[in-house]
């Protein structure tokens, strides 16, 4: 049996012609039982009471009148309408035509008549909330929970409906994922709400709520789902590497983006995948020995965000080192130098180093070795160099393909041999120096030789 819907919204008494008077408010649903009260201001027990709906008397009954005969409809079975022994009017199965205003007259013992005014409102809903979402520009995947993930930079459209009787309030409201609740746009008294909003941003991510209140009954009703912007970085995956032990660990890494996308290590040209995985960064563990010259190893990166045909990935083409420069240095005792060499090819980036000796020990920062790098550019300066520091140096360059060497030989001139050779460098030019005025005197004075010569 359904629910009686009792809800007294107002309830005044005045006095009118020397009788009492009531009036009140009552709120049904469809379907409802609703009971309209006539005599309610003591314990008395009315005789008989009748009832007018929007002035037309419909029935009449009470204590003295139990079989309710007078007016129409009456109250036979199946009928909805009964007056009570207390000479309330039920209605049984309310229906939207039964909202009115009703009048009642209560005969009291003592032939004293007491009148009511009842205003039955029959009010719905709000029932068939619906939220739709749709993007203009490109269509949402729903998933299995009913989130729907829409692509940065969408045009979407927000539709909120329901239906109340007789009015309704329909409001579409946003609670973001970080921040609070907020309303976006309502109306009053329309069965559809819309709402745009274009250029979609990640800001834009959270649950989206159709909210439909009832403006007589003010019951509330809402349908929610949540949105998530999935967005890709412009930028290409970055790829690097690390050695460990006999392995390389090639790395690959796409940050800025959401969800995680799907990251794969292949092999070019053949295709063959090395490792995949949906996550931010990826590695890979390859045994050098397995690895090439003119290898290619590629990462590429899969996204629901990107539009077809786009490619975002990083690519390794495997080169082995070849460090450069000049093979032969001199210096002089007591003075510096700085040797130079230069690696650019390599890939992955090779680790070089500057060594000594056949035995190839590693040069450290000490007081006589300064070891510094400029991009591809690797210096190695010797401080007061001495005889012991004559002999040969290695520049070398390694990667998991190999490693190459620059040999450079320095040669160091004791700092006398450097003055005999400027003496005799300056006795020689004095020399040819004289030769030179001897012989341009001679050539000016030929004409006095010659004469001289012939006396």
């Amino acid at each position: 049996m359904s629910a009686i819907a009792l809800l007294l919204l107002c309830f005044c008494t005045t006095v009118v012609s020397g009788d009492d008077s009531t009036e009140s408010v009552v709120t049904a649903a469809p379907g409802d039982v609703a009971l309209l009260p006539c005599y309610n201001v003591g314990n008395v027990t009315p005789t008989v009471t009748s009832w007018k709906k929007d002035e037309i008397s419909i029935i009449s009954g009470g204590a003295s009148s139990p079989s309710n005969t007078s007016g129409s409809p009456s109250s036979s079975p199946g009928s909805r309408l009964e007056v009570l022994p207390d000479g309330s009017l039920s209605i049984a199965a309310v229906e939207r035509g039964d909202g009115a205003v009703y009048l009642c007259a209560s005969t009291l013992p003592g032939n004293n008549t007491f009148h009511a005014r009842v205003v039955l409102q029959v009010v719905s809903g709000p029932a068939n909330v619906s939220l739709v979402i749709d993007p203009v520009q490109k269509y949402p995947t729903v998933l299995p929970n009913g989130t729907y993930t829409i692509i940065k930079g969408s045009s979407v459209y927000f539709m909120c409906s329901a239906f109340s009787y007789p009015s309704q309030e329909l409001t579409l409201a946003f609670t973001g994922l970080t921040n609070g609740s907020r309303s976006l746009v309502n109306n009053t008294g329309q069965p559809l709400l819309e709402y745009r909003t274009e250029n979609i941003q990640p800001s834009a991510q959270g649950i989206y709520s159709c909210i439909a209140q009832n403006n007589v009954s003010h019951q509330e009703t809402n349908k929610s789902a949540e949105v998530l912007v999935y967005y890709a970085s412009d930028r290409h995956p970055e790829c690097m590497w690390t050695q460990d032990s006999s392995f390389v660990l090639f790395h690959c890494s796409w940050f800025g983006v959401y969800p995680a996308p799907m990251l794969n290590w292949t092999e070019v040209p053949s295709g063959r995948i090395l490792a995949s995985e949906v996550a931010d960064r990826l590695a890979v563990k390859i045994n050098g020995s397995l690895l090439s010259e003119g290898q290619t190893l590629r990462c590429t990166a899969e996204h629901l965000a990107l539009h077809k045909g786009e490619d975002r990935s990083c690519t390794f083409t495997l080169k082995t080192p070849y460090p450069h420069g000049k093979p032969l240095a001199t210096a002089v005792e007591g003075t510096s130098i700085t040797l130079v060499c230069s690696e650019t090819t390599s890939t992955p980036p090779a680790v070089t180093t500057w060594r000594r000796g056949l035995k190839q020990e590693v040069i450290m920062n000490n007081s006589k070795y300064t070891v510094t790098a400029e991009g591809p550019s690797f210096q190695l300066t010797i401080v007061n160099i001495t005889k012991e520091d004559e002999g040969v140096y290695f520049c070398h360059s390694e990667n998991p393909l190999g490693a190459k060497e620059l040999e450079v030989y320095l040669t160091v001139k004791s700092s006398s041999a450097y003055t005999g050779a400027v003496i005799g460098l300056f006795i020689a030019v004095l020399i040819v120096g004289s030769a030179i005025v001897i012989a341009k005197t001679v050539y000016s004075s030929r004409h006095k030789i010659c004469l001289g010569g012939f006396r």
